[in-house]
């Protein structure tokens, strides 16, 4: 069964479809931080991010995998090295080029062949898995996001001001939504759920309870 939960940056789905995950025992994918870590190691790598081609093969040098919720990238667990600032301001353009979401689609979809999964990012939905069992769309207001998004990289000692995550997510949000290909968008047959005012207990417990009510379907 596959689970497919779509929605903008610090929206909440990260954290919600991790333990929704846990609670059913499936295999969570995180698909945005496959590419956080390929925009990870351009960073590592000085690769000019606006090189389109070198970043393809890069991609095709890149090792990612899963385990127990933790990312590894070649071998090493990046799970908190792919939240940095200077990931963020360069991830919405490594995930634009059409070479590299091909080369992290067909990823994505080997992770999780012959499994029971719960996959979150912004094209699940609607490029990786458009046949997913069941497809949510999480959302929530800019401000909202952008104070998760702060308290989350100041609890991981990332000294940032609010208008600079706001910011930084603004523009992350036109370069998602406006990208030619792939772009993020609400996917048909979706579920819209807003969580601006609910905390992660809440938003676990409505995704469970729309997963188990389109499963009698």
């Amino acid at each position: 069964m596959v689970i497919a939960i779509d929605g903008p940056a610090a929206s909440g789905k990260s954290t919600t479809a991790k333990e929704v995950a846990s609670r059913l025992e499936y295999i969570y994918l995180d698909t945005g931080a496959t590419y956080r870590a390929l925009t990870l190691k351009a960073i590592e790598n000085s690769v000019d991010m606006e090189n389109g081609n070198e970043l393809s093969r890069l991609a095709l040098k890149t090792d990612i995998s899963f385990k127990n919720a933790r990312l590894y990238l070649n071998g090493k667990d990046v799970t908190e090295e792919i939240r940095k600032p200077s990931v963020d301001e360069n991830v919405s353009l490594v995930s634009s080029y059409p070479e590299v979401r091909k080369r992290m689609v067909i990823l994505q979809r080997k992770i999780s062949k012959g499994r029971n999964v719960v996959c979150e990012g912004r094209d699940i939905g609607t490029v990786v898995f458009p046949d997913a069992d069941v497809k949510i769309y999480i959302d929530a207001s800019l401000d909202v996001r952008a104070k998760r998004r702060m308290l989350e990289l100041q609890s991981n000692g990332v000294n940032i001001t609010y208008e600079n995550v706001k910011r930084q997510l603004q523009a992350r949000d036109d370069l998602d939504s406006k990208r030619q290909h792939s772009p993020l968008s609400i996917p048909e047959g979706a579920v819209i759920l807003d969580t601006t005012n609910l905390t992660i207990e809440e938003q676990v417990k409505k995704v469970l309870e729309i997963i188990e009510s389109l499963k009698r379907v």
